[in-house]
């Protein structure tokens, strides 16, 4: 007899990283309590991974893809055909806190409408400080900036307990450790897997919101990340993805009314921001903006159908969590570096 499905299919994407599944893969075993089933789905990795685990893990579920998909098709692909009913796209370099799908669970359960969840994300070096890639919950501003509670551009602050409030109601939840409802994952498409990595799951939680449904952070369930083992930031290849993939997004996502205004002035502001590196000497980020930039405007009419979609089952305009001014301005001219000081301003606009 076929054993039964189980509630949530933890699926890791590994790519080269037999060392981080060795030291952490024991751990988020341990932590699923019996609601999770764990999968490791291999991007085409030319290290040992794969041998690793069949000698070392032998209980542990793989999935072995021909090549590196990136994180986007990759997960697409890893997921299609899964039985569970929700999934937790988990990073190989990911220490959850003991029993931290529960609390994720229980929000589940009791929201309906909630979509995708994420935990507390914390550094995995600093424990005590929140972890720049999804903190307490993401947001983006008016003109596609990301930023998190805990954490806005390079100001990461230390987990005291400021942003506990939970559930709480996010724009976007990290990609390292998010929960989605496969009802709602095979609703939308997935991820885009066009994006190759970075900035994914933001358009994924976009398309979500705009369909009316929601997205939270669940501060009791608590994980540790370690960050940037893939494309640490000094990669100008991560600069370009960022770059890239951001314009992308915008350009699928905005409603009418906002395309032209934002688009013009992200064009100045990417500019402004190739200048910015050519100055200070990073020279390979600022060519790989400008990439980013012609590569996007020769691809942007491909893009066309998936905007005509998403604006087709559009149910909610706007998005209360997008904050409805420029996040540079407040952060730079105003001194707001902090959710908190941020968080009036979600209301004047």
């Amino acid at each position: 007899m076929p054993s039964p499905a189980p509630r949530v299919a933890v699926v890791i994407l590994n790519w080269n990283g037999a060392a981080m599944l060795r030291q952490f893969l024991p751990l988020v075993v341990s932590a699923c309590d019996d609601d999770g089933k764990v999968f490791v789905a291999d991007n085409g990795s030319t290290d040992d991974s794969l041998q690793m685990l069949q000698s070392e893990f032998p209980d542990v579920a793989t999935i072995a893809l021909d090549r590196n998909y990136g994180f986007a098709e990759g997960y697409n692909r890893a997921l299609k055909g899964l039985e569970a009913e929700f999934y937790l796209l988990l990073n190989s370099d990911v220490e959850p806190a003991p029993h931290f799908l529960r609390p994720l669970l229980q929000l589940m359960d009791t929201h309906p409408a909630c979509a995708a969840c994420q935990p507390k994300l914390l550094s995995w070096r600093q424990r005590d400080s929140f972890e720049y890639a999804g903190a307490a919950g993401g947001f983006i501003d008016r003109y596609g900036y990301p930023f998190c509670r805990g954490r806005v551009f390079d100001t990461v602050e230390r987990d005291g307990g400021q942003y506990d409030a939970s559930p709480y109601p996010i724009f976007w939840a990290t990609g390292a450790a998010l929960l989605v409802r496969r009802s709602d994952w095979e609703a939308v498409g997935g991820l885009d897997g066009t994006f190759f990595a970075h900035q994914e799951e933001i358009d994924l939680c976009w398309r979500l919101r705009a369909r009316s449904r929601e997205v939270w952070c669940v501060s009791e369930s608590i994980a540790y990340h370690v960050g940037g083992a893939t494309l640490g930031p000094g990669n100008p290849r991560k600069t370009y993805l960022n770059f890239r993939n951001n314009l992308r997004m915008l350009y699928k996502n905005l409603p009418n009314s906002e395309l032209h205004h934002v688009m013009r002035w992200r064009c100045a502001l990417d500019y402004v921001a190739a200048l910015q590196m050519l100055l200070t000497g990073q020279p390979r980020h600022a060519a790989a903006v400008l990439r980013a930039r012609r590569d996007f405007n020769r691809e942007k009419q491909l893009l066309k159908p998936q905007r005509e979609e998403n604006l087709r089952l559009t149910t909610l305009s706007p998005i209360p969590e997008q904050l409805p001014s420029s996040l540079l301005w407040l952060y730079h001219a105003r001194r707001k570096h902090t959710f908190a000081q941020l968080l009036p301003f979600f209301k004047k606009g």
